[in-house]
């Protein structure tokens, strides 16, 4: 513990466990009740940041310098030194590129769905048949209704296959708004970027070797595995295909989800259409508090 926040929060943990009073915990942990009760008067720069991340949205390979320079041009007058700090707080970084181009996706952080259909998540599982040949699963969420939209099965699925698996998926389900997915070599194929400019569907990537960042897919694909790929012997890839559509309309219609309150995903989607039409303000069917809360749980579907 060596800047003061983390101090400030560890002397609150202290005090909200274990019932502790300012004074004892302060005293247990070294720290300055001065330190404490401080609050801060550093201004919220609201605008500031606003027109800074709505700047980097418009020019995604402007560091924080070129941003500095278009902001003083719009009046926007402060130290480099605390835009480079607002610039690190809001997430900003630019990423460096590889060796080839891909696609790059947004700089802003995700913000949760308000709505079916705004927000998918993409991902790969992979298995094995019996000759021990493998094969990979694409697995598509809709991090809202947590319905499964598609578990496409094949021996291999690049970039060009997975452009056609999504036009398909929009002609049944319509255009999401955001898809959400690793750094994948399909996921950030030129045909996905192509793809998605042509489309206007934003694609957030999530950072290297932070999957818990893309939490709900990650989470339907332990369920998918130890319900489903672990408990059958694949025999060939239509036999693959056949058990994976099984397993997945159980999964919208049937099996009974946490984060839903104990209903299925389409049974939940359902309601949610009904209250709807009888004139009532349509309802999330998970909130942003239980959203959090199951994040902070590992995201048990």
């Amino acid at each position: 513990m060596v800047t003061p926040a983390v101090r400030r929060e560890a002397v609150t943990c202290l005090m909200q466990d274990f019932q502790a009073s300012e004074r004892r915990a302060c005293k247990v942990l070294g720290a300055d009740r001065r330190m404490v009760r401080y609050a801060s008067r550093r201004p919220d720069d609201g605008p500031v940041r606003d027109r800074m991340k709505a700047l980097a949205c418009e020019r995604k390979r402007f560091g924080y310098r070129r941003l500095h320079i278009m902001l003083n041009r719009e009046g926007f007058h402060l130290n480099h030194k605390k835009l480079r700090r607002l610039y690190r707080e809001e997430g900003l970084q630019v990423r460096k590129r590889g060796g080839r181009k891909r696609a790059l996706g947004t700089r802003l952080p995700m913000v949760l769905p308000s709505g079916p259909g705004e927000r998918w998540s993409l991902d790969f599982v992979s298995d094995s048949f019996m000759d021990g040949r493998r094969f990979r699963v694409l697995c598509v969420l809709d991090d809202f209704s947590r319905e499964c939209l598609a578990l496409v099965a094949d021996t291999s699925i690049g970039g060009h296959r997975l452009v056609r698996e999504l036009d398909a998926l929009i002609a049944r389900h319509g255009k999401p708004l955001t898809i959400v997915s690793d750094n994948g070599t399909e996921m950030t194929s030129n045909a996905i970027l192509k793809w998605s400019q042509d489309c206007g569907v934003t694609w957030h990537y999530i950072a290297p070797g932070k999957p818990m960042q893309n939490g709900f897919v990650e989470s339907f694909n332990g369920r998918l595995r130890d319900e489903c790929l672990n408990e059958t012997l694949f025999a060939s890839l239509r036999h693959a295909r056949a058990e994976l559509a099984i397993w997945r309309h159980d999964y919208n219609h049937v099996r009974p989800h946490s984060a839903l309150g104990g209903k299925s995903p389409m049974e939940a989607l359902s309601k949610r259409k009904t209250k709807a039409s009888w004139g009532h303000a349509p309802m999330m069917l998970a909130n942003a508090a239980e959203i959090d809360q199951n994040f902070n749980k590992g995201l048990y579907v």
